[in-house]
């Protein structure tokens, strides 16, 4: 199996970077939550599905000398992104969630963004993090809970449309965007404690700096879809048109996909 290929977004150039503005986006949502849990200095932290590795660096500086962060990653271009970033406190393991062991730990705390609702297991990742996290440990997620709630008003049908095409090549490749409403059932199956559900959306204009990450989402994903042959290139033109119209116009807004913030204790 071709891991880069098999990628439903790619790990391209351009998804990289695309990642990258992504994670800025949500940098301050994260560190709170991060501190909320109470991820401080001397932890040892999993970053699973770590992607190029931007949570990593953050997890990194936070836990200090003192402490680990493991990240894990299928994709090679991705872990070699993060070996290029990596601080000396980071172990990066190139492994499957599906099909390998995760790193033994004992761990204090892992991270899991928008990864379960692209595996064709998330019950399995999650009865995996429950052997490697020590009793006491949190699991913190962030995965969408309904991601038909992304939408731009005055609404433009293209984009709608966009958002179908999203969904739909999302779970021809086994996953499931709205995978964050089976977590809690999961976690309370495998020795964890729901101690938070936090509901992460937000309705934007398009000067507010989080509009980029679904910004740029379209502009990828376009050449993605293309690639794949589930649209043609006069709708992918149509849908770049009224996304610039919709960043001009006034008044113009994004409502976000539902994001549930889910922290769980090992007991």
């Amino acid at each position: 199996m071709n891991r880069e290929r098999d990628y439903v977004l790619g790990t391209h150039e351009e998804e990289l970077k695309r990642l990258g503005v992504q994670h800025r986006a949500w940098q301050p949502v994260v560190l709170e939550c991060w501190a909320n849990a109470g991820i401080k200095s001397e932890s040892r932290v999993l970053d699973v599905g770590a992607g190029p590795g931007y949570a990593t660096v953050d997890l990194a500086e936070i836990v200090g000398g003192s402490g680990r962060v493991a990240a894990v990653e299928r994709s090679h271009n991705f872990v070699s992104a993060i070996q290029k970033h990596a601080l000396s406190n980071v172990d990066v393991h190139e492994l499957d969630l599906m099909n390998d062991d995760l790193p033994t730990g004992p761990f204090d705390f892992s991270w899991c963004r928008w990864v379960l609702c692209f595996v064709s297991d998330p019950g399995l990742v999650v009865a995996k993090l429950g052997k490697v996290l020590r009793k006491g440990g949190r699991a913190i997620f962030h995965e969408y809970g309904h991601y038909t709630t992304w939408k731009f008003f005055p609404q433009r049908a293209s984009l709608e449309q966009f958002r179908s095409h999203v969904i739909a090549t999302w779970r021809e490749s086994g996953g499931d965007p709205d995978t964050g409403l089976q977590l809690p059932s999961w976690l309370t199956q495998n020795a964890f404690a729901v101690r938070s559900i936090t509901p992460r959306i937000f309705c934007l204009q398009p000067g507010d700096y989080m509009w980029q990450w679904p910004s740029q989402f379209v502009h990828v994903h376009l050449v993605r879809l293309l690639e794949l042959g589930r649209i043609d290139a006069a709708f992918a033109d149509q849908v770049r048109r009224d996304l610039a119209s919709a960043e001009k116009e006034q008044p113009s807004y994004m409502l976000t996909p539902l994001v549930l913030e889910i922290v769980a204790e090992r007991i």
